[in-house]
């Protein structure tokens, strides 16, 4: 997990061993070997970077399977839960059979090295392909654990890539940078409904403003971008949010696109 962990066991026998089916939701304890690991709350930095790593990955063209602390039971006395999952996460009650391809874990101030060390090997040698570990002190970098291999750090300025997991590569940024992250999130969720990139949807915007002049096209062409992404999140516009949209000054056109991606629903994006 994020922050330190303690091996606590808090069921009368301090050896164990205890299986995960005397866990349950909610339970702030990881099973290593039948021995109860205590998960503290996470602080700050990981709570906020791990919700925009997981938006980054979710959205990801060929991801369809992706979750928060979801716990896996590897082995019989086992259960653990990564901060971020990408691939085997069924939408259905109780703990998770084996383990996912693609697991992340965000690591600050206080953690605690021997646990993590331990679980990414649990989680390695029973079939997890990639473990990221997301370091969030100075430099803030990302460590790529795979079965066999050397660890490798990425830095700020490189990717990381899953291939049969993940279509795109990623950005160690988009892990913890908010706007490199919501980039990589709308660039995704435009290839889920047919736009290779940004870029292509800004030249089809063009397109259709080229009959409007130079000045008129690129305006035509940033409200056409704006729109695309109004409804890859909330689908086809009424007639009435599309001339609210149309309605927009073009100086705020850049604030409602960055509302875009962040609030709840067309109303509350195209509300002065």
């Amino acid at each position: 997990m994020i922050t330190a962990m303690s091996r606590e066991p808090t069921w009368g026998d301090p050896q164990g061993p205890f299986s995960p089916d005397q866990l349950r939701p909610g339970d702030r304890y990881e099973l290593d070997r039948g021995h109860p690991i205590r998960c503290a709350p996470t602080g700050g930095d990981g709570a906020r970077n791990a919700l925009l790593g997981g938006q980054v990955l979710n959205s990801d063209p060929d991801v369809t399977e992706a979750g928060f602390d979801a716990g896996f039971v590897p082995s019989a006395k086992s259960m653990r839960a990564p901060d971020i999952a990408v691939g085997n996460v069924p939408d259905r009650p109780g703990w998770i059979q084996g383990v996912p391809p693609l697991a992340v874990e965000y690591a600050s101030v206080g953690q605690d090295e021997e646990a993590l060390a331990t679980k990414i090997a649990e989680f390695l040698g029973l079939g997890t392909r990639w473990i990221w570990v997301v370091r969030l002190d100075t430099p803030r970098r990302v460590e790529v654990h795979t079965a066999g291999a050397p660890m490798v750090v990425r830095m700020i300025g490189e990717t990381l890539t899953a291939p049969g997991v993940l279509r795109n590569p990623v950005p160690v940024e988009a892990l913890f940078d908010r706007r490199v992250a919501n980039e990589v999130t709308l660039s995704n969720l435009l290839q889920r409904h047919g736009f290779d990139s940004l870029e292509s949807v800004e030249n089809r915007g063009r397109e259709e403003g080229r009959e409007e002049g130079r000045e008129e096209g690129a305006l035509a062409a940033r409200r056409t971008l704006l729109r695309r992404a109004l409804e890859v999140r909330f689908g086809p516009l009424t007639l009435e949010h599309a001339q609210a949209l149309d309605a927009v000054p073009p100086e705020r056109l850049d604030d409602v696109f960055t509302r875009a991606l962040t609030v709840a629903s067309v109303d509350a994006v195209l509300t002065p």
